[in-house]
């Protein structure tokens, strides 16, 4: 859909006519916000970094549900250096806008995360300049959540556009979301989709006419990336009922799971099972995999002898890895709830159309790549690019190298 002719960017296009693209940029497992944002930052998948969920997996005790935890420092959750961790400690200026796995790092000098209360988390520093210069408009959390997603967008863009100027950071990393919440609420492709992508574009553009006003646009690179793809489903899984019938699972008040030893933590178009009862944990793999195997909609459930090949740790080495991971097919997607009395249901309402999540083999997940600026040769086109290719890329027009990277520099795109 990005590179659709009827897709309205025409800031965006004029970069890419400029610099290099790829037809595909390749994402990691899981195909998530945090987890490939961390990716694109480190140079490493899921099994080196951790990053797992938009947030940090909380074992709550044996027979007990698991839970996601999104206040969670980045010094909790990601566990190699990361680019800007590298570029601080030569002396590099750095910023983060909204960028996921940030909350309180020492290493950025201008930040602004994404994270629950990301005004409170902001540095002092910036968040001072953005209410004296009336981007935010309060510095209570409560109020910047009661923008709009294109609001929230537009105060991250103009944060942005301020370090650009008064800071001139060496690296500056943004991440918008309004266009995740579009395709999640109607779909891709939809013309809610498009109109999500025409506002991207315009801020992008607010970026560029950012860099060209401090004089910095000639000496700068740009990427534009995404974290994922998106796919459209018609039909919603719900394990977590076959597990409630199944005695794996209870609902006690207001719809809560008191216990559990079965339960999913949907993650789209894949579903995490823990089994959190060491005593019984073997005769509950073999309950999951009967009440699973061979259902409608389900295309596989993958056991932990399979997550290597798809970049994510063993339970045993990462506790916050799933025990077994049930992969939706094409048109379904996977729920958490454990309410009501069907595996399948159809999405209708205020449903969510659109999911990402799927595996990274799934060319729907598959990103756009564009990179444009300084050093990078004009009109080239590579088939595809690896998302842990990107930071190693970065340090390297940087003048410096990502040691921890598993990536490479994408040399075909530079000039010498």
């Amino acid at each position: 859909m990005f590179w659709d002719p009827k897709t309205p960017i025409p800031r965006i296009r004029g970069l890419a006519a400029q610099g290099a693209t790829a037809e595909e940029l390749h994402v990691s497992n899981p195909t998530v916000t945090w987890p490939n944002h961390t990716t694109l930052v480190t140079g490493v998948r899921p099994d080196k970094h951790g990053v797992l969920y938009n947030g940090i997996l909380v074992r709550e005790g044996p027979g007990l549900p698991v839970k996601i935890e999104e206040q969670v420092d980045k010094a909790q959750l990601v566990a190699v250096p990361t680019l800007y961790d590298e570029l601080h400690k030569w002396g590099l200026r750095t910023a983060a806008i909204d960028w996921p796995c940030t909350r309180n790092s020492a290493s950025l000098d201008d930040n602004f995360p994404d994270t629950p209360n990301n005004v409170l988390y902001t540095s002092p520093r910036l968040r001072t300049e953005l209410l004296s210069a009336g981007i935010l408009a309060d510095e209570r959390d409560s109020k910047f959540r009661a923008l709009t997603s294109p609001g929230r967008d537009e105060v991250w863009t103009k944060a942005a556009c301020h370090v650009i100027k008064t800071r001139r950071p060496h690296l500056l990393l943004l991440h918008l979301l309004n266009t995740d919440g579009i395709n999640h609420q109607y779909g891709p492709a939809s013309a809610a989709s498009y109109t999500a992508l025409a506002l991207a574009d315009a801020l992008v553009g607010e970026l560029l006419d950012a860099m060209d006003a401090a004089g910095t646009r000639k000496d700068t690179t740009v990427f534009v990336l995404a974290d994922h793809g998106f796919a459209t489903a018609t039909k919603l899984l719900q394990p977590n009922v076959l597990f409630r019938q199944a005695g794996l699972l209870e609902i006690g008040d207001a719809n809560r799971e008191p216990k559990a030893r079965a339960i999913v933590i949907p993650e789209g178009g894949t579903g995490m099972v823990y089994l959190t009862a060491p005593q019984t944990r073997e005769m509950d793999r073999k309950k999951v995999l009967e009440l699973l195997i061979g259902k409608e909609g389900i295309d596989d459930v993958i056991q932990p002898e399979g997550y290597a090949a798809l970049g994510l740790p063993s339970p045993e080495k990462n506790p916050g890895m799933a025990d077994l991971i049930i992969v939706a097919r094409e048109g379904y997607a996977i729920s958490g709830t454990a309410l009501g009395d069907h595996l399948l249901v159809p999405i209708e309402g205020s449903v969510n159309r659109g999911y990402h999540g799927y595996l990274s083999s799934d060319p729907r997940m598959n990103a756009p790549f564009i990179a444009s600026g300084r050093r990078v040769k004009q009109g080239v086109k590579v088939r595809a690019v690896e998302n842990i290719d990107i930071a190693p890329t970065i340090a390297h027009l940087l003048g410096r190298e990502l040691p921890n990277a598993e990536g490479r520099v994408l040399s075909e795109i530079l000039t010498p």
